[in-house]
């Protein structure tokens, strides 16, 4: 069991985007056909900073509406990671930083909220100052994904979301007094 603590680290910046990044999740059958929901890129990051991470999105399952066939749809979703060092590379490599999550959504329930949180520890062979990618990602898949010709796509709702990274990192030493000084 790994243990995070942010002894001697002090909150130094929190940043949030709730920029939807697709609108819809394709179903299919595999579990590993990842969308990405939100990105949000870091400020400078240092070894041994610790990130404090939460998103939320929320998807509709209209898959069959009107006419066609209901059925119900897992759901994956996950926090990742990868090194953005070139603003134009968003292909990785990518490593999984928290947690797998997941649940059903059916007809009945219709909109489904994802919640996610985690602590991730920036490795210590981060090149210092280089900036890091945090991303939502999820899945949409179904044994049933061919029942309307296998075109159905799981709605990723706007406005319903939110990813947010706070950096804990050594606290800064504390500026020296200017203050006046009582002349002697």
């Amino acid at each position: 069991m790994t243990n995070l603590a942010s002894t001697g680290l002090a909150l130094v910046g929190v940043q949030a985007s709730d920029d939807v990044q697709t609108a819809g999740i394709p179903v299919d059958l595999a579990s590993t056909t990842y969308r990405l929901l939100y990105r949000l890129i870091t400020g400078p990051l240092y070894a041994g900073d610790l990130l404090d991470i939460s998103g939320d999105a929320r998807v509709t399952n209209d898959c069959g509406y009107p006419g066609g066939t209901r059925y119900t749809i897992g759901v994956g979703w996950h926090l990742w990671a990868y090194s953005y060092t070139d603003p134009a590379r968003s292909a990785g490599p990518w490593w999984r930083i928290s947690q797998l999550m997941g649940d059903n959504v059916d007809a009945t329930r219709h909109h489904m909220p994802l919640h996610i949180s985690t602590l991730y520890r920036v490795p210590d062979d981060w090149p210092p100052g280089h900036r890091m990618a945090i991303c939502l990602r999820a899945d949409a898949h179904s044994t049933a994904w061919k029942s309307n010709g296998g075109n159905d796509v799981l709605t990723v709702d706007a406005g319903y979301g939110q990813l947010i990274v706070r950096r804990w990192a050594a606290a800064p030493e504390p500026a020296p007094c200017l203050c006046a000084q009582p002349a002697a």
